[in-house]
Formats: structure tokens, C-alpha cells, sequence
């Protein structure tokens, strides 16, 4: 669903509702991205969800037997005499669904497609509607579901017993729901529908992409060398992040002049994403809109419209790609991600299992952090000249200094100088590798010439890497050369707008900041820093510092004292002995004194 609530509006209040209370078979079904696809065509994709509501879903639920307790402009709340007509029923829609969409006389590029989960438990019945946990909770199974899948809960899986073969079922492990404290075992049932056929993942399992020319509406000589060109640049700045298998601009050419069914690409590219689009006359210049489709279901992933002055057509090219990759880029890896959580381990490539750690390296739990090195150790042995989990293992060593996680900061550190060294020896264009050598050349060796040598190496590799840019806006604050850092970390949270770990793009603008002498923005920015993770130790030593700069005193103690708490043996000799990052001497001077200013002990 859209909304953070189920469909009934209620959040974990069910004790607060009168009724009678009793045991349900419920189902909640929910269109995929339902605002993308709004986005893209509201008229068009209301017309369809009405059509699919009327022609199969109300008739299939009536067959059936069950009822519509309620619905929403992108889902619906099903209850059901019994499971077997629950899970009856949500295999027949999956399967007219995926029928639908795969005949070929039906060309659609804005499929509607299902998340479908059921569940079983008490509920409160007032008039015709269901409240309580129970409901909630179907509300967030659903969400684990894959695009046009069926996901179960563990009480259905047991009540269900021999009724349901083991080779139907796929477990997805202990997983969170929202609202809910402890985690539930789900179940994915096979839908035995017709699937699309792919080729499989080039080395390491990258997903593979396509990035289509422009429809060029207008057909003339200018919109259509911008609309090749378009194509060739967002392929070649998507094959410089190192994380797909783009098929040549070339072979992409065959559909040129046309917007074809995503699925159509899939079978003549062997690729699971196309990103293609249109470019048309609107009035003060033109309009680039582009799709972002999954291959196999045609499902809309993400989608962006942007109106350029057609004085200003070829200038604009570089920040429309840099503009496109940023918005693609994190959207292609959430689907891979949500792909390889629902695979069994045995069949995990070495990209699912990087994937998996990224995941991991987000959160703000330390346990749950560790384990991300397990997942990219095995991702190295599956594949050792695959150099992408080499490089984000170095990335993570590098990481678990920053958080005041390492018990051994020169041992993570040595560490980490070793794998990236050797991702860059197997790929000499991997830009994370050598982001990640800047960054430790720069906290740890202190040799800024050498740091900045590797972050010109990683964005000569790739233009629009996001942590090269936030990275080495680091290094040039602590060299003093706040407008340039201010500018480069801008550029880094631009490229990666939905970062996972966005603390620490906001807390790098703030060290900038801080570098310039504009302490209020300095205190602006780590203050969003500390709001995503307030458990990071570094943003709250850069707050406390940013807000005596800025002359609150009281506020920058209470932040020091919080800060105190997380690391108890700091002392401001020894940081300023190994860590303090300034390399210029009137910023490391001026950085001290505010920390004395915060409280922090000598």
C-alpha cells in the first residue's frame, strides 16, 4: 500500500474497537507501484485497475466465496469462508494477471500488477468491516510479496499442513514488519503461471540492462542526434558504476523510433531491465519522459518527466544523464535486492550476496552490520575475480572505523587498504575501490596528495559515482577548501538522493559547511545526520563542534555529553594525536577549541 496503514485505517488499536470478535481468512492485494504508475498515466491506469477490479477480481471473489471488506485507490482488504478459497482465489487472480499481461495482441508498457498476501487470526467485525492485529499484519505481509506473487504467513503454512507441498513453498526466513516487534516467518507460494524466459547473469550475476534511444516525437534533425546521444551516455555512465551488464548502445539501436513491450527487449537483448522513454515539443521547450521496466513482468520500476529549453538542449545533456542514473540506479538495486532475499542460499550468485551485505551495512545495529562481512566473504569466494564485493568489503572495514565499531582501527584499516587494492588490481576502473583508498589515505595515513590522486582515478572511472564525490569533499574540507567540498558533497547527495546511508552524505556536507565557516548550516546538516542515526558517534562529535562554531554552548555540551555516552574513553589529546581529520592548521586549532567549548575532557 501507498499509506504507512492498512486499508482500514487502524494501527495496532484493534482493543480500541467495539465488534464481535472472531477468527478470519483474510487476503490484501496490492497494485505495484501504484504511484509510479499514476504518475506516468493516471487516466490510463485508473481506466485499467477498474477494468481488473470488475472483469476478474470481484467475479473471481464472489466464486469464491468471500467478500471486498474494503479497498483504497491501490489495493483491497479480502476475507474469505476458508483457506482454500483464499489461496484458490489468490492464484486465480495472479494467473489471469500474468496471462493478461504475457498475450502478446495485448501490448501494455504500464502493466498493472499484484503483491497478494494471506493471513488467518482474530479480528473485531463492526458492520461489514475487520479491524485488529490480525488485519495489520496482512497489511505488511503483503509487501513482502514479489510483483505478482502469493507470500503466507507461518499460522497459514501450519494450518494448512500436507495441503500445501513443500515443493510449492519457498521460506523467506525471520522477517520485520512494521509495527510489530518480533519477526515472522513468511512463506512464498509458487504461482504456476507462465513466466519469461531470461538469459542468465553475465560474471558475478549483474544484472543485466538495456538503455533504449528516445522516442522522437518530433522527428527533427536536433531532438534526434539528443535522443542517440541520450541513450549512449546513460549506458555508458550506468556501465561506469560497475554494478549491471549494459548491452551496447549499438544492439539497443534495433528499437529505435518505436517504444516497444518491455518484454519484447527482455526476449531480443536477453536482459531483465530497459530503461527507455520519449522526447516531445511541450510548450517553452521540450519534454524527456522515461520508464525504468522490468523485462520479464513489464512492471514500471520508476519513472521521470524533465522539461528542457530547447536553447539549452546539448548543454543540459550531462545533468539530464547524471539526473536519470541517480533516480535508476538505486531503484534497479532495491529490485535485485528483493529478488535475492526471496532465493534459497544455494542459489545466490555473488552479486545476491553483495546485495545482501549492502543491505546489511546500513543498518544502524551492530550485529546486524557485522554479519555483512559474512555475505561478502562468501560473495568473494564465489566468485574471486568478481570485484565488486572486494571492493565494498574494503569500503566496509573502512566503515566500521568511522561508526566507532572497530576494536582494532589500524588492523580494519590495513585490512581495508588490502581489498581495495587488490578490486583495483582486478578492475582498474572500479571507482568504489579507489573512493574508498582516497577516503583511508586520508583518515588513516594522513597523505591527502595521495588521497586526492585516487578520487581523481574513481570519477575519471565513473563521472557520477556518488560516494567518490561525497568522499572526496571530505578531504577537501579538511584541507580548508570549504566551497569546492560544499559543492562536491552537494554532488554526492544529488546523484544519490535515497543513499541507505544518507547520514553520512549529510553528515560530510556538514563537515564542509563547518570548513567554510558557515557553522549554522554546519549544525543544519549534522543535525539530519544525527536524526537518521542518532547512534553515529562521529556525527555527534562533528554537532557538538558545529554548534559551539555557532556560539550555543549549552545545546553543544548536551550534545558532547551524548556523545560521551557512545564512546566513555575519548579524550581530546589522543583524538588530536591520531584522529582529528583537519590537515590545515588554523581549522585543527579552531576544531579543538570548540570541542574544550563542548566539554569533552582533555
Amino acid at each position: 500500500m501507498t499509506s504507512d496503514g492498512p486499508l482500514n485505517g487502524q494501527d495496532g488499536a484493534a482493543s480500541s474497537v467495539a465488534g464481535r470478535r472472531r477468527v478470519a481468512v483474510i487476503a490484501f492485494a496490492d497494485v505495484v507501484g501504484y504511484s509510479t504508475l499514476m504518475a506516468a498515466d493516471e487516466p490510463g491506469i485508473y481506466s485499467r485497475w477498474m477494468a481488473l477490479l470488475s472483469d476478474l477480481i470481484e467475479p473471481q471473489t464472489a466464486r469464491h466465496g468471500g467478500r471486498i471488506v474494503d479497498m483504497a485507490g491501490d489495493g483491497l482488504l479480502a476475507e474469505f469462508p476458508d483457506l482454500i478459497s483464499a489461496l484458490l482465489w489468490a492464484r486465480t487472480i495472479q494467473h489471469g494477471i500474468r496471462l493478461a499481461i504475457e498475450d502478446p495482441s495485448a501490448v501494455d508498457p504500464l502493466p498493472i500488477v499484484l503483491r497478494i498476501g494471506v493471513h488467518t487470526g482474530e479480528v473485531f467485525e463492526t458492520g461489514p468491516r475487520l479491524f485488529g492485529d490480525a488485519v495489520n499484519f496482512a497489511a505488511r505481509l503483503q509487501s513482502h510479496a514479489a510483483p505478482g506473487g502469493i507470500v503466507i504467513s507461518e499460522r497459514v503454512r501450519q494450518a494448512m499442513g500436507d495441503a500445501l507441498k513443500p515443493a510449492e513453498l519457498r521460506e523467506l526466513g525471520p522477517v520485520e514488519l512494521k509495527g510489530f516487534e518480533r519477526c515472522a516467518r513468511l512463506f512464498t507460494i509458487d504461482c504456476d503461471v507462465v513466466r519469461v524466459a531470461v538469459p542468465a547473469h553475465p560474471s558475478g550475476g549483474l544484472p543485466s540492462f538495456a538503455v533504449l534511444p528516445l522516442l522522437d516525437e518530433d522527428q527533427g534533425p536536433a531532438t534526434s542526434s539528443f535522443a542517440d546521444g541520450f541513450a549512449e551516455d546513460v549506458a555508458m555512465s550506468l556501465a561506469r558504476l560497475h554494478e549491471l551488464f549494459v548491452v551496447s548502445a549499438a544492439s539497443s539501436a534495433m528499437f529505435r523510433g518505436r517504444l516497444p513491450d518491455p518484454r519484447e527487449v527482455g526476449r531480443a537483448l536477453g536482459v531483465r531491465y530497459v530503461l527507455m522513454g520519449r522526447m516531445r515539443r511541450v510548450p517553452g521547450g521540450y519534454g524527456v519522459s522515461v520508464q525504468l521496466c522490468d523485462t520479464r513482468t513489464g512492471e514500471t520500476l520508476w519513472a521521470e518527466r524533465i522539461r528542457v529549453d530547447p536553447r539549452e538542449v546539448f548543454d543540459m545533456q550531462d545533468d539530464i544523464v547524471r539526473r536519470i542514473v541517480a533516480g535508476l540506479a538505486p531503484h534497479v538495486r532495491a529490485a535485485e535486492l528483493q529478488r535475492a532475499m526471496r532465493k534459497a542460499p544455494d542459489s545466490q550468485t555473488a552479486y545476491d550476496r553483495t546485495l545482501r551485505a549492502l543491505y546489511m551495512m546500513s543498518s544502524t545495529d551492530r550485529d546486524t552490520f557485522d554479519c555483512a562481512r559474512r555475505f561478502l566473504a562468501e560473495a568473494m569466494i564465489e566468485e574471486p575475480g568478481f570485484a565488486l564485493p572486494i571492493a565494498w568489503a574494503a569500503r566496509w572495514h573502512s566503515v566500521r572505523i568511522g561508526r566507532g565499531w572497530s576494536a582494532d582501527p589500524d588492523r580494519d584499516g590495513a585490512e581495508a587498504f588490502v581489498l581495495a587494492k587488490r578490486a583495483v588490481e582486478i578492475d582498474r576502473t572500479n571507482a568504489l575501490a579507489y573512493a574508498t583508498l582516497g577516503h583511508l589515505n586520508t583518515i588513516l595515513r594522513r597523505d591527502s596528495d595521495a588521497a586526492m590522486m585516487c578520487f581523481e582515478a574513481a570519477l575519471d572511472a565513473s563521472p557520477n559515482h556518488a560516494l567518490a564525490w561525497t568522499l572526496s569533499s571530505a578531504t577537501l574540507a579538511y584541507l580548508g577548501q570549504g566551497d569546492e567540498a560544499v559543492r562536491r558533497a552537494e554532488l554526492g547527495l544529488r546523484l544519490s538522493p535515497q543513499d541507505p546511508m544518507r547520514y553520512s552524505q549529510f553528515m560530510f556536507l556538514g563537515i564542509a559547511h563547518y570548513a567554510k565557516g558557515n557553522f549554522a548550516e554546519a549544525v543544519r546538516w549534522q543535525r539530519r545526520s544525527a536524526i537518521d542515526n542518532p547512534l553515529h558517534a562521529a556525527t555527534l562529535l562533528l554537532l557538538a563542534a558545529a554548534l559551539a562554531g555557532d556560539g550555543k554552548s549549552d545545546e553543544a555540551r548536551h550534545v558532547g555529553v551524548r556523545f560521551l555516552a557512545l564512546r566513555p574513553d575519548f579524550s581530546l589529546a589522543a583524538y588530536g594525536r591520531s584522529r582529528l581529520p583537519f590537515f590545515k592548521q588554523n581549522l585543527r586549532d579552531a576544531f579543538a577549541a570548540h570541542l574544550r567549548h563542548s566539554g569533552l575532557p582533555e
